[in-house]
C-alpha cells in the first residue's frame, strides 16, 4: 500500500529535480490538474495510470523509488536533461493564439455590454496557489 503523504513528498522532489510546478508537470504528464493537487495534498491516492505515466515521462525517476521510496532519487550521475524539453513544450501549449478581428469585435462588444447588464451575485471566488493548491470562497 502507498503511504499517500511520502508519496506526495516523492512527487514534489520530482518537480524541484525539474524545476517544474504543478502545472507544468499536470501538463508534461497529461494529466488534470486537479489530480495533481489532491494527489500533493494527501486527499488521493495515485492511480496505476498516473504511476506509468510519471515514470515514463521522466526516465530519471524508478518505479520502485516512486512507490515505496527505496532506493535514490535523483541518480547521482543523471541531470534534468528532460527539464529543457518539457519547459519548451509547456511554454508553448500556453501560448495563446493572435486574435483576430472577428474576436477583438467580440471582446469590444463584451466590454461595452456590462453596463446594461443587471448586476449578477457572486456564487464563489477560487484562489488557485503556484504550488498546485486552491482554496474556494463563498460569501
Amino acid at each position: 500500500m502507498v503511504n499517500s503523504k511520502e508519496f506526495a513528498k516523492r512527487i514534489e522532489k520530482i518537480l524541484d529535480f525539474y524545476g517544474l510546478s504543478a502545472t507544468a508537470f499536470s501538463d508534461a504528464i497529461e494529466f488534470n490538474r486537479s489530480t495533481i493537487s489532491h494527489i500533493l495534498s494527501g486527499r488521493n491516492k495515485p492511480s496505476l495510470d498516473f504511476v506509468m505515466k510519471v515514470v515514463q515521462e521522466f526516465p530519471e525517476v524508478e518505479l520502485y523509488w516512486l512507490l515505496k521510496g527505496k532506493g535514490s532519487f535523483p541518480p547521482s550521475e543523471s541531470s534534468p536533461e528532460k527539464s529543457l524539453h518539457i519547459s519548451a513544450s509547456s511554454e508553448e501549449t500556453h501560448k495563446q493564439p493572435k486574435p483576430s478581428e472577428e474576436t477583438q469585435e467580440n471582446t469590444l462588444q463584451l466590454t461595452e455590454d456590462p453596463q446594461n447588464k443587471p448586476n449578477d451575485d457572486i456564487d464563489r471566488i477560487v484562489v488557485f496557489y503556484k504550488n498546485g493548491h486552491f482554496k474556494s470562497y463563498r460569501p
